[in-house]
């Protein structure tokens, strides 16, 4: 009996802990080899705009008018989501979210948590609203496929991918006033990441 007892604990332990989210927002900010996280929420080549959802802590379908945005333009150029442990805060200019990020590499599933290595801005306001991406590439060389690892770089040797993301930031959306500022370099990208550091989790 007491065999049994302490299998079914065991048993349901086990079940929790494969059901068990991580707490996406609250990861940590670095991995444990100093890289900045980014969780990924549409994935690289895909066209449904998902997000997080803070209450239901799940991926789902962003809403317009009732249904699913679809973007009616070419896909996502990169795998798109957020840095977490930040928070762009309104009273201070920001859109009220986790900071964005933009990966550049293979398409990842929705929910991964991709070491990354941040190369560029990409200065935004979005209907009067700072709305800065990231621009980053996967932290681990053999993940990268553009071998960018700050913005010159990038810009030297992939001129047309930083035209074909601004481009693809101002055409993908005919509903949202969109406007570019310009371009910041990683040491920039960096700055933004701790400035909205969350100061508590």
């Amino acid at each position: 009996m007491q065999k049994l007892k302490i299998l079914i604990l065991c048993s349901l332990f086990i079940a929790y802990a494969c059901n068990t989210k991580p707490d996406y927002e609250n990861l940590p900010l670095k991995d444990e080899d100093g890289n900045y996280q980014a969780v990924v929420e549409i994935p690289s080549g895909t066209n449904l705009k998902l997000e997080f959802d803070h209450s239901l802590q799940e991926f789902i379908p962003d809403q317009r008018n009732g249904n699913d945005r679809i973007i009616e333009f070419l896909p996502y150029p990169g795998n798109y989501g957020f840095i977490p442990s930040t928070y762009s805060d309104p009273n201070k200019g920001g859109d009220g979210d986790a900071l964005d990020v933009l990966i550049l590499g293979q398409s990842v599933k929705t929910g991964d948590i991709i070491p990354i290595k941040p190369i560029a801005v990409l200065k935004l306001i979005d209907e009067g609203e700072q709305d800065d991406k990231i621009i980053a590439v996967p932290a681990l060389k053999k993940d990268q496929i553009f071998k960018a690892e700050s913005y010159k770089v990038f810009l030297n040797n992939y001129p047309e991918a930083k035209d074909i993301i601004e481009l693809w930031f101002l055409s993908y959306d005919k509903d949202n006033s969109l406007e570019i500022k310009g371009w910041e370099d990683e040491a920039e990208a960096i700055k933004q990441i701790e400035i909205w550091r969350k100061t508590i989790n």
